[in-house]
């Protein structure tokens, strides 16, 4: 489907992760695609929709060790894997906007590399616009029901 209201026409996809091996999945296909490199990724959900889930399996499949946590509150978690900067923000707790420049937030989406963000809604007016906006829906039978929304070109390479 895609959605004309903005400039650059909106694409969007849904699909079902029945299992978490199905998010894994999806974030090793994702995580091969070069033009990730550079991608801002939004991630939508509820507490517990598996965000952070995700994040953590599209962060060991672009060759990240360890553990992956949720940086509620540090904001974010910076990774690096060979020449790929990587920074997770969990903007859950943010609200001080003297936090977006004193931590240097606006240096880091203005760099290269892929950013990667939950709870974008609490830093709305600081974001640019994501490439790729990913919501996360739990449903009863603990399936994942997943919005894809390509907002730029480079979000429509994504999902191509």
């Amino acid at each position: 489907m895609i959605v004309e209201s903005t400039p650059d026409p909106v694409v969007v996809q849904a699909i079902v992760w029945q299992t978490e091996a199905d998010t894994r999945a999806f974030a090793r296909r994702l995580a091969a695609h070069p033009a990730l490199r550079n991608a801002f990724i939004e991630l939508h959900g509820e507490l517990g929709a598996g965000k952070t889930t995700f994040v953590r399996h599209l962060l060991h499949a672009l060759g990240v060790h360890g553990r992956i946590k949720s940086p509620t509150y540090a904001v974010v978690e910076p990774h690096e894997v060979a020449d790929l900067h990587i920074w997770h923000f969990d903007f859950y707790r943010f609200d001080d906007p003297r936090e977006w420049e004193d931590a240097g937030f606006r240096d880091i989406f203005a760099s290269p590399g892929l950013k990667l963000a939950e709870w974008p809604e609490k830093a709305t007016q600081y974001i640019p616009r994501a490439d790729l906006a990913i919501k996360i829906e739990a449903m009863l039978d603990e399936s994942r029901q997943v919005s894809l929304s390509a907002q730029t070109p480079l979000g429509r390479e994504l999902l191509a």
